[in-house]
């Protein structure tokens, strides 16, 4: 099977900078694609941020231009949050989609998520 290892999340003043990463291990053969969602209190879980394979991104409107999503060639893939906010405050998932044979379809997984909280 495949985990989702996440780290990074804490404690930050507005203004300030966090650097998730979450680590992909287990039977993969290819990976689709890897993204960043979250959930604030009282709301539905939203896409941060998703780079496919070849490197394309996309971001949501409230995070350009402040958060940056990369990989590197161990599976893992980092989201960098600069200038943060209040209201970024959320607990956020990695996921990923990945085939785990040559001929399986495309599964999503998603990490443990980690909290994310901006205040002052």
């Amino acid at each position: 099977q495949v985990q989702l290892v996440e780290s990074g999340g804490g404690l930050v003043q507005p203004g300030g900078s966090l650097r998730l990463s979450c680590a992909a291990s287990g039977n993969i053969v290819r990976i689709g694609e890897m993204s960043w969602y979250r959930q604030a209190p009282g709301k539905q879980r939203e896409l941060v941020a998703r780079m496919i394979n070849g490197g394309a991104t996309t971001y949501a409107e409230s995070v350009k231009d402040r958060f940056t999503i990369s990989r590197d060639n161990t599976k893992t893939v980092y989201l960098q949050m600069n200038n943060l906010k209040p209201e970024d405050t959320a607990v956020y998932y990695c996921n990923v989609r990945a085939f785990i044979t040559d001929t399986s379809p495309v599964s999503t997984y998603w990490g443990q998520g980690t909290q994310v909280t901006v205040s002052s």
